[in-house]
Formats: C-alpha cells, structure tokens, sequence
C-alpha cells in the first residue's frame, strides 16, 4: 500500500482538466514519445506498425491513449480512496493476456510512462512540477504493477497449459 493523499490527487486532478482539453493532439504526442523514447515500440500498435510517421485523426491511436490516460487517472483516485489500485476482474484479465500475448517486457512500463509524463508535462505547461510528476509516477508505477501481477498469472499459465503430462 503506497501513500496517496489529497495534495497528490488534486496535482493528478488538474492536470488531467488540461490533458483532457485536446485529446487529439496529446494522443499523437503520447504516441510521437513513445517512438521517440523507443523506436522499436512502434510495432507493437497494430495502428502504428504499416505506416512511417504517427497516423494523424486516427480513432484507434486516440482510443488507446485515452484509455491509457484513463485507466492512470482512475488508479490515482483509487490509491486516494482505497490506499490501492483496483481494476475490475474482466478487464485485468484482459489486460494481461493482451500484454503477454504482444510480448510486453518490464522495459515497455516505462517507456509508456516516460510518455506520459511527456505528455502531460505538455498539456500543463508551467503548471508542471515535481509533484505532479511524483503523483502520475505513484498512479502509473500501481497500475502497471497490477497489470504485470495479472502478466505473470497468464504465463505461468500458459506455461502450465504447454507442460507435457507426465
């Protein structure tokens, strides 16, 4: 259990109002520093890999930035209220065996959230601080620990499924 408090959620609060003012932009900038940060990341997004540059007004790209944003901003709020991150059940799941299944590594964590501390450091502008940047960092760092907890089950599951029976 990390530690999580007011100050922390409203850094994590305002700056989501400013992130969420121009989706479109800030989702070709997270994916932009994704690839600047990691060239060879580009591949691992279906709607990134057949094209040389970050595809402009594309719903997929925007769709899974969102999400991304979102699924951090909730994880803050959560570790405010319940000291924890909680992702329901299903989508977990879900999260897990898609990022086992694309052959996500420890590293690819934090290339996504070097993004996404670009970004927002971006959509605030001289708001930014070193706060800020701890308070995203905390929600972020619980959320992809919960998601590779979630990894881990599936690949000591799929390796349970591959073991020949003795």
């Amino acid at each position: 259990m990390c530690t999580f408090g007011e100050r922390e959620a409203a850094l994590v609060k305002s700056s989501w109002d400013s992130l969420m003012q121009n989706i479109p932009h800030h989702s070709i900038r997270f994916f932009t520093s994704i690839v600047e940060i990691a060239p060879v990341a580009k591949d691992m997004f279906s709607f990134m890999r057949d094209s040389d540059e970050i595809p402009q007004n594309n719903p997929l790209l925007q769709a899974h930035a969102m999400r991304v944003f979102k699924m951090t901003y909730e994880s803050a709020i959560q570790l405010k209220e319940k000291g924890e991150v909680v992702v329901e059940d299903t989508t977990l799941k879900h999260l897990g065996f898609v990022h086992v299944k694309k052959g996500v590594l420890e590293p690819h964590f934090e290339v996504l959230k070097g993004a996404l501390l670009n970004t927002i450091k971006e959509a605030v502008g001289e708001k930014w601080s070193e706060d800020m940047k701890n308070a995203w960092s905390t929600a972020y760092d619980e959320l992809a620990t919960t998601i590779k907890r979630e990894m881990t089950f599936n690949v000591e599951g799929v390796e349970f499924l591959l073991q020949p029976e003795i």
